[in-house]
């Protein structure tokens, strides 16, 4: 099992009477990847600069390596930030923002020309190794601030949305080169961001943070199949989400009723009440042949959009049961012609046991 590098107990940090931190704790082992998710305001950037030590906790701990850091200044902490603001220095060019971290770590001359020949090759920028910021496009710019932070290889490097202002072919390229070079030199990174597909892809941990607390600390897969609440559900992927009622009817196997229908479900996960939340994917639906069709875990919606996405083809349907109506979003891989109407099941294992309702 990999070592503890960084931890974070009871973490606490308020502005004025607003509590942006509230408790917060974590284990992150050395090499590990570690994406934190969450909507603005959140917390996700406060916590980074904690971890860097530009801002101080107002209660608890932070531990590298076994050893409390609340009270090391940023320069002594042997942690890397690489902002989405870029923060690179206006009068230095290419290469000389790129070394400027391992000329104050005191790094030998011969490797810091290595390291910086590798950095401008990885992030593209052999060409522009003279030139200045301001000479530079905004992808440019921070590709350079990735690679001046990744080149120190630090204990702990903390990425705050770093690929904003990339554009999508790019990012994605960029995004795997972070990916690749921290397994390479087992670089412990944490990784603020809003885009899903980059905490999906790159993480080998999921951290969802709201309102300065933690929702579910998990795996991609985990956060991703097995959402611990409405919250977490709904903001990792798409899920369509209603109340239901539940029922045991066997070992696994429960009745549920709501207004999507009358379904068997399969779950390993006992529900926590007899009234809860439930959910599936829209890639989770199989369609049938026909309306004609009866089927377990049947529905029938009425198609009110779609939108042909190259591989994927997403429907919004909605569904009126009992006087009242419910909006669901879909995923086909393989199109039919699509009418007023779309008829498809859930597999029982695809429907989710979320939360009680309150």
């Amino acid at each position: 099992m990999a070592e503890t590098l960084l931890q974070v107990k009871n973490l606490v940090k308020e502005y004025g009477e607003t509590r942006i931190l509230d408790g917060v704790n974590l284990d992150i082992a050395r090499g590990e990847v570690v994406v934190v998710v969450g909507p603005s305001g959140c917390g996700k950037t406060s916590l980074l600069k904690l971890i860097a030590g530009f801002h101080v906790a107002d209660e608890g701990e932070i531990l590298i390596g076994g050893k409390n850091v609340n009270n090391v200044p940023p320069e002594k902490r042997n942690t890397a930030m690489c902002f989405q603001s870029y923060a690179l220095f206006p009068h230095l060019n290419v290469s000389h923002n790129i070394c400027y971290g391992l000329k104050q770590r005191k790094i030998d001359i011969e490797e810091q020309k290595q390291r910086l020949d590798l950095a401008l090759k990885q992030m593209d920028l052999e060409f522009h190794k003279l030139k200045l910021p301001n000479e530079l496009s905004g992808g440019q710019q921070q590709r350079v601030a990735l690679a001046r932070a990744m080149v120190t290889r630090p204990d702990v490097i903390l990425f705050d949305e770093p690929l904003s202002n990339l554009d999508a072919k790019l990012r994605e390229s960029v995004r795997f080169e972070i990916k690749q070079l921290s397994k390479q030199y087992n670089l412990t990174s944490i990784y603020v961001t809003h885009d899903q597909a980059e905490a999906l892809t790159m993480s080998d941990k999921i951290i969802v943070l709201n309102k300065g607390s933690i929702e579910q600390i998990g795996s991609p897969q985990d956060i991703y199949h097995h959402p611990k609440n409405r919250f977490v559900a709904d903001f990792i992927g798409i899920a369509n989400i209603t109340e239901a009622n539940v029922k045991n009817i066997g070992d696994n196997l429960y009745a549920v009723s709501s207004i999507f229908g009358d379904f068997t479900v399969f779950s390993e996960k006992k529900p926590e009440s007899e009234r809860i939340y439930i959910c599936f994917r829209p890639e989770d639906i199989e369609l049938l042949p026909n309306a004609q069709t009866e089927a377990e875990n049947q529905i029938t919606v009425d198609i009110i959009n779609t939108a042909f996405m190259g591989n994927i083809t997403e429907v919004q349907g909605i569904i009126k049961r009992n006087d009242e109506e419910k909006k669901l979003r879909l995923q086909l891989t393989k199109c039919p012609n699509l009418s007023d109407k779309l008829t498809f099941t859930v597999p029982r294992h695809a429907i989710k046991f979320l939360e009680s309702v309150k």
